[in-house]
């Protein structure tokens, strides 16, 4: 398969590595340039593009940049891309990062908005797990604790394409619906940053409130500056 991911950053970068090991051809794109990825390629064995190649003649996009950031994307960037090219979103909103959104604000699910102004339908994953266990924690299918994902979004046949590729990658794949039901992995929610295995999985999933988002997001903002302050500190 012929994946490209805009976006090198931690998540990025890890499943950069997963899927050159697994046979796949990686592109791989930042808001930089090729020439700033050249050390990440020749470790991931993916190869550095700008984002107009990073979704030509690929089968999946992977989408993994900050969500202030879907905006600074060109805007016809998917004008041409076959219909049948999934895109997978990884992003997460912190407004102490992104700055208010007001539709987020306003309760609208994150990758929603982000099927918006990319005008294409996405499939978000790999947006409640640490860049840790995604590169150290994969497991063959059957192993007793294997760590699971929800896979949220549209089209059905988009969606179970994830599934998929998600089990493939080393971890067991949850359904959780479509884009509209997206809101339950977003930042704060109970399966956010949980290694749980698919039965804690579907359970955190239902249990998710969606009259607390507020609250998540604040919880997972403040998280974010406690982070962000260690690390000045270091």
């Amino acid at each position: 398969m012929k994946i490209g991911i805009i976006g090198a950053g931690l998540i990025g970068g890890s499943l950069a590595r997963h899927w050159v090991k697994l046979g796949h051809e990686v592109l791989i794109a930042n808001s930089r340039g090729p020439e700033t990825l050249r050390e990440l390629a020749a470790e991931t064995g993916s190869k550095a593009v700008t984002f107009t190649d990073a979704v030509k003649g690929v089968d999946v996009v992977v989408v993994s940049i900050p969500q202030k950031a879907i905006r600074d994307l060109p805007k016809d960037l998917f004008a041409n891309v076959p219909k049948d090219v999934v895109v997978i979103d990884t992003g997460n909103y912190y407004p102490v990062r992104d700055g208010s959104i007001p539709e987020l604000e306003a309760g609208m699910p994150e990758s929603e908005w982000v099927a918006t102004l990319l005008g294409r339908p996405v499939i978000k994953v790999f947006n409640n797990i640490s860049f840790v266990s995604l590169r150290e924690k994969t497991a063959p299918r059957g192993t007793p604790g294997r760590i699971a994902l929800p896979v949220a979004g549209d089209p059905p046949a988009a969606r179970a394409k994830v599934l998929q590729l998600v089990d493939a990658l080393g971890f067991d794949a949850v359904d959780a619906g479509g884009t509209a039901e997206s809101w339950r992995q977003q930042p704060g929610t109970p399966c956010y940053g949980q290694d749980f295995d698919a039965a804690r999985l579907k359970q955190a999933l239902a249990e998710a409130d969606r009259s607390k988002i507020p609250q998540y997001r604040e919880a997972a903002d403040s998280g974010l500056k406690q982070y962000l302050a260690s690390l000045q500190k270091s």
